[in-house]
């Protein structure tokens, strides 16, 4: 269920320092923004920004950078940003679908999609993070060696997936139906979803997929 909108939210995002705005100027110069050249990790839907900032915490040689299309839910994450010391993430306010003109080819490492809308209904089929249109951007921006991670509590946008990315050209090297309780489940960083779905007895599906070996 998304937030209500809260006014003034688009303001506040305009004016956050933690808020890149028009992103498309910075295709090719993300190591400019950071001021190093540390690998880049997006999260597509990142929502309040839990699990993004946790990572960021965790991990000061990788730089983040977290996408929300909601400004009201953007803005939750920009607030619990300004509690943090960090200085290796920064959040936009964009449409993945425009993910290519943002990020020059190779210029990020791993893609986290994290509970996205599942879009049940087909005829949505290409809205869904992980359709082969969505993976064609995914593959514009990905390093070679870049990786795709997918976590969700929906069974059939789950199975729609394992489907769809191979159909669209890539591997998955491992995928589980019920993460918590995987060999997988060391080191995982839950999402607020995550933590909502998992704690009334939902299983957590996850996959990870790469491009297919030439």
């Amino acid at each position: 269920m998304r937030l209500r909108h809260i006014p003034g939210a688009e303001k506040q995002i305009e004016e956050s320092t933690f808020v890149i705005q028009e992103p498309e100027q910075k295709k090719g110069c993300w190591a400019e923004v950071f001021g190093n050249e540390n690998p880049i990790h997006i999260e597509v839907g990142m929502g309040k920004g839990k699990f993004l900032m946790e990572l960021a915490q965790q991990n000061p040689d990788i730089n983040y950078v977290g996408i929300e299309m909601y400004s009201s839910v953007l803005l939750k994450a920009i607030q619990k940003r300004e509690t943090l010391e960090l200085t290796n993430i920064c959040f936009m306010c964009v449409d993945a679908r425009k993910l290519a003109d943002i990020f020059k080819k190779g210029e990020v490492a791993k893609i986290y999609l994290n509970f996205s809308d599942p879009w049940p209904k087909d005829r949505h089929a290409k809205r869904r993070l992980t359709s082969p249109q969505f993976m064609a951007v995914y593959d514009q921006i990905l390093c070679p060696e870049g990786k795709v991670e997918f976590k969700t509590d929906n069974r059939g946008l789950f199975d729609y997936s394992l489907e769809a990315i191979p159909e669209a050209g890539w591997e998955i090297e491992m995928h589980t139906f019920d993460l918590h309780h995987s060999e997988y489940a060391e080191g995982n960083v839950m999402t607020e979803y995550e933590t909502k779905f998992s704690g009334e007895g939902k299983p957590i599906c996850k996959l990870i997929a790469s491009r297919k070996s030439q």
